[in-house]
């Protein structure tokens, strides 16, 4: 929204977009535990959530997961604008439908095209202010999408038992933890190229490139390392890191935007 404005928006519009969106996110989130609870129940990971630790019942889940997503879609399109709210909207099916109900269980690659769903925030972010979809929120989108799988995959290593014992075809599962370690890495090089693309698009000043070559160099040395190690803690290091990542490399460009 910063990078859109050129800028520091209305406070009151970044608000109401950021509520409005975590809002439907939250449904998107509620239905997912609603359509996934025969699998959560297997998983040590997952067990305890609220449907399959028995503290809400499936149909209520559900209807909470509806009534979030409607509510959330009328708030944006009241508060915001029709654009970002049907962006939204498209999200919040996107994961509940594809994602989760369809590739989640039948191919590896249910992270990889299911996480779209995950890069649509600076999408919606964008069309809020301008109404529009420019490249530069195309390009925040790609930058989302591929720091997914390795984010994802370097956590669900670890997790791979509980995969196998729900029947979910993640990549470790399905290709091994090897051929998983050398996809992440790859996939980490894409993103890092992805970024430099955002900064030049975008006319991002020496703030921007400065921090998203150090980010990205740390990020390939912590692939690297996983794909060299057969330790469980390069894969959480990696995880880790990849959190700090994503907001540190969104907070620069939007450091370097206002100054």
């Amino acid at each position: 929204m910063i990078i859109a404005e050129g800028g520091m928006p209305s406070a009151w519009l970044m608000a109401a977009t950021v509520l409005g969106g975590s809002v439907v996110a939250g449904g998107a989130n509620a239905m997912n535990m609603y359509f996934d609870r025969d699998i959560d129940e297997k998983m040590l990971r997952t067990q305890g959530r609220p449907v399959p630790s028995g503290q809400v019942e499936p149909e209520k889940a559900a209807f909470f997961g509806i009534a979030l997503g409607v509510a959330g879609f009328v708030f944006m399109q009241v508060f915001v604008n029709p654009l970002a709210a049907f962006l939204t909207l498209f999200a919040f099916a996107f994961y509940v439908i594809v994602y989760t109900l369809i590739l989640k269980r039948s191919t590896p690659l249910n992270i990889v095209i299911g996480g779209a769903a995950g890069a649509m925030p600076p999408v919606i972010g964008w069309a809020a202010i301008t109404n529009s979809i420019g490249l530069e929120a195309v390009l925040m989108f790609a930058i989302v999408t591929l720091w997914t799988p390795p984010h994802f995959w370097a956590l669900s290593i670890n997790y791979s038992s509980d995969y196998a014992r729900a029947g979910i075809p993640m990549l470790p599962v399905v290709a091994g933890p090897d051929e998983t370690k050398r996809q992440i890495f790859w996939y980490s090089v894409a993103l890092v190229a992805a970024t430099m693309g955002l900064g030049v698009a975008g006319g991002a000043g020496a703030l921007y490139f400065g921090a998203a070559v150090v980010l990205g160099g740390a990020f390939l040395y912590f692939a690297a390392k996983l794909w060299r190690s057969a330790s469980a803690r390069e894969s959480l290091a990696l995880f880790r890191y990849s959190i700090a990542y994503l907001g540190l490399l969104f907070g620069a460009i939007a450091a370097d935007t206002l100054i």
